[in-house]
């Protein structure tokens, strides 16, 4: 008896799903295909899953080297659902393999807005960056386009989508961290991330904070080990009222200098906005440790003890 042939969008993508984990890509196109014939021909509208399906089908095409098909359909994927971060991530593979490399580096940092932890996103900004110097100079972030900002609604999305994704990204968080604190910097790499900084200062300076979060996110990619790339970067989470960042940065410049009053000041401030008033007293009375007559902590101290009290 032969098998049953799929005859809905839901087992079509599953077969499509299963053909592609046997690598057979052509086929699982095909299938990926139907389902979107058959889900428009529906007439109903249901974006996220039509996005899911012009993802996927561009994966098959990616792996058969059809680049250009390929950024066809993530196109269409994101036009449904912004800031998908995996028809992002195929994108700018697409684009790197037809050496379209301005193009590939801003899908790149678009992806880093989203989890700044995506190895395959700060492995593609690295050699994307390489390129562009190689082939513009020193001023080649000049001949950038501005890059899409990423609005905080689309990251909290991302962060908990239903398609698992939030799981892949806290194995490959983890992964990232391991990998990137055992690797030395070599000198070009610290030159490099010092310079990434700087321009992240200008930018908080200019009051671009989210720009200037993807340049420390670079910076810190070359080299992890400045204290003041984290509680700068912590200054703009502040900003931005993304407090438990702000925590995670300034705990890693403390890692990194015990002694990094800004950092103990921003956790302190940060920790008052979580309304963990005991966490934020402390940091402020270790601050004053090392400068007891530091006027804004003196005064954020004082703000401290009333809640507490």
């Amino acid at each position: 008896m032969a098998p049953k042939l799929p005859d809905s969008v839901e087992e079509l993508r599953a077969a499509g799903n299963l053909s592609f984990r046997n690598g057979q890509f052509a086929e699982a196109a095909t299938l990926y295909s139907r389902a979107l014939r058959m889900l428009q021909a529906q007439g109903s509208s249901d974006p996220e899953k039509e996005s899911v399906l012009y993802s996927n089908r561009a994966a098959c095409h990616l792996k058969d080297g059809n680049c250009i098909d390929c950024i066809k359909d993530c196109t269409s994927a994101l036009a449904l659902v912004p800031f998908g971060m995996k028809p992002l991530l195929r994108r700018a593979s697409a684009y790197e393999a037809l050496e379209k490399y301005t193009l590939a580096y801003m899908d790149y940092l678009t992806v880093l807005q989203i989890d700044n932890s995506v190895t395959s996103a700060l492995e593609g900004s690295s050699r994307m960056t390489r390129a562009l110097m190689d082939s513009f100079g020193p001023e080649w972030r000049q001949k950038l386009p501005s890059i899409p900002l990423v609005p905080v609604s689309a990251q909290k999305r991302w962060e908990c989508s239903p398609s698992g994704y939030c799981k892949e990204t806290a194995k490959s968080k983890s992964k990232e961290t391991t990998a990137t604190k055992s690797r030395v910097p070599s000198a070009g790499d610290v030159e490099r991330a010092r310079v990434l900084k700087e321009e992240g200062n200008e930018l908080v300076k200019k009051g671009n904070h989210k720009q200037a979060i993807e340049k420390y996110n670079e910076s810190l990619w070359f080299s992890n080990l400045e204290s003041a790339t984290y509680s700068n970067r912590a200054l703009c989470h502040l900003v931005l009222k993304q407090y438990k960042e702000a925590v995670k940065d300034c705990t890693e410049a403390l890692r990194l200098d015990g002694k990094n009053v800004k950092a103990f000041y921003r956790r302190a401030q940060a920790y008052k906005a979580l309304k963990d008033y005991k966490a934020s007293f402390a940091d402020i009375n270790n601050l004053l440790q090392i400068e007891p007559r530091n006027g804004p902590a003196q005064k954020l101290r004082q703000e401290v003890n009333r809640s507490l009290n």
